[in-house]
């Protein structure tokens, strides 16, 4: 355990490991995410109090429309307000959840983040953090829109990088302020992830309670790493059968 304030690269290194192996006994990325949210939210400690540095902590996956279950697709739809145009249509979901509230601790739970549909770039922009991690990952909102396979492998290689806001309160990429930054004391975030071979978006959040330094946020960028290794064996088995 470490507090985030206080990260090192020992601990990075530590942590490397520890989510590497969080697909070990799995059947499923949505396990696996499980795994990896639970231990970044228990791992990280203020070993003086004793208390969680991050309030939340979330994994994100983008899937085609028509490989969501039927409440997914629902949620989707109650978002767009309509169908989509394609089942191919990528939606931003959420995969797992670990926080101080009961309710935070299942993705079915969730009220506004369930599957958010992303049929394209001037619908993105009106979530202001979700089209801020997709161009801080180094990606252009077109690009994983639709993605060209010329360039996917490169990017699935290459592309790992942080999202970030120092000072989460009053900044406009962190929404619900008043219902959520204000009153459970976020003072920073941190999102990191990748690109999988398909062209699909990976990424995990912390809302940390205390302020995360620049220099501790770069190193999240290695954990994307770790947290691809750990999924990818699970590319064609995103959801598990039961929770």
């Amino acid at each position: 355990m470490q507090n985030i304030e206080d990260f090192t690269l020992k601990d990075m290194v530590e942590f490397s490991a520890a989510l590497r192996t969080m697909g070990t006994g799995a059947d499923s990325m949505e396990e696996v995410a499980h795994g990896i949210v639970n231990y970044l939210h228990d791992n990280l400690v203020d070993q003086t109090t004793g208390e969680r540095n991050c309030v939340l902590v979330r994994f994100f996956k983008t899937v085609p429309y028509g490989e969501l279950d039927a409440d997914l697709q629902e949620f989707a739809r109650g978002v767009l307000k309509g169908s989509p145009e394609s089942p191919d249509m990528k939606c931003l979901v959420l995969l797992a959840s670990a926080g101080a509230k009961h309710e935070w601790n299942s993705r079915k739970n969730s009220v506004g983040h369930k599957a958010i549909p992303l049929p394209s770039g001037q619908f993105i922009e009106a979530f202001p953090m979700i089209a801020q991690i997709i161009q801080q990952m180094g990606l252009e909102l077109n690009t994983l829109i639709r993605p060209d396979p010329e360039v996917l492998l490169d990017m699935s290689q290459t592309t790992y990088n942080v999202f970030y806001v120092p000072e989460a309160v009053g900044s406009r990429y962190v929404p619900a302020q008043e219902d959520f930054v204000i009153p459970c004391g976020v003072r920073s975030v941190i999102g990191f992830g990748g690109v999988l071979p398909s062209g699909n978006l990976f990424v995990t959040n912390l809302f940390s309670r205390v302020p995360v330094p620049k220099e501790t946020a770069d190193m999240f960028r290695t954990l994307a790493l770790s947290v691809k290794v750990a999924i990818l064996p699970f590319y064609n088995t995103v959801f598990r059968e039961s929770e």
